[in-house]
């Protein structure tokens, strides 16, 4: 019968063993990490240009609570998006 004396595992086996079991481990919480924030993100909704939160209302919106641009700005450009309706419509 061999034993794990007899199988002559010197210092680089054993470090290579280590090596190998951490390495294991680390790809398997990475894995379960990422499989758990996939599962974990909501459901992005295409823009289907129904409802004030879809394309560029939804842009401008996002560029005022940024503070890229100020209020005065920000309602002016929604009531002109407003105004021309959706795009490609064709409404003026």
């Amino acid at each position: 019968m061999m034993f794990w004396n007899g199988h002559n595992v010197s210092g680089w086996g054993v470090f290579l063993m280590s090596f190998g079991m951490l390495l294991f481990w680390v790809l398997i919480i990475t894995a379960a990490v990422l499989l758990f924030r996939s599962l974990g993100r909501p459901a992005e909704r295409g823009g289907d240009g129904q409802g004030p939160w879809s394309g560029p209302e939804r842009v401008l919106a996002e560029r005022y609570a940024r503070g890229e641009i100020d209020d005065e700005e920000y309602h002016r450009r929604l009531d002109t998006l407003r105004v021309s309706g959706p795009p490609g419509t064709g409404k003026k």
